[in-house]
């Protein structure tokens, strides 16, 4: 497999929307077999396309301060500091990126007071960090996202 073609990323599509949707269910929308439905999935889980995971609604397991952190980093520590943010507890992903910020993360925790000391004795403290700004969540969009 080159790559997802039009019907793999129909599926995807059908999973993005209800992820405990059936193969049965994706079969009758995209208009193939159940058995169609399982290899494709299949293939796309081993080659790595798509994850299936459990996304937590943050705000209801307990985390009401939410927040993207933007981290600007001593160019020679970009990849140590990413993972050393990785690997907080608190902190759901970190991507390294281009612009004014070398790497964003995004962190949920109990409280805003909780967040102020996540940022002070944990990001701050990561050697290697120059400069943060922090984004805090006031609510959540979804959009349909189709690749």
């Amino acid at each position: 497999m080159e790559g997802p073609d039009k019907l793999d990323r129909k599926i995807i599509s059908i999973l993005r929307e209800d992820g405990r949707a059936s193969n049965a269910g994706i079969a009758r929308k995209v208009g193939v077999s159940e058995g169609t439905v399982r290899r494709r999935l299949k293939n796309l889980v081993e080659k790595e396309y798509i994850q299936v995971v459990a996304l937590p609604d943050a705000a209801k397991m307990g985390n009401s301060s939410q927040a993207l952190l933007g981290v600007q980093v001593d160019p020679d520590k970009v990849d140590v500091v990413a993972d050393a943010i990785k690997s907080l507890p608190d902190v759901t992903w970190v991507a390294v990126t281009t612009g004014s910020y070398d790497i964003f993360a995004w962190a949920t925790l109990p409280s805003a007071e909780a967040l102020g000391i996540f940022l002070r004795t944990k990001v701050g403290t990561v050697p290697g960090v120059r400069r943060t700004e922090t984004f805090v969540n006031l609510d959540k969009k979804r959009g349909n996202v189709v690749i």
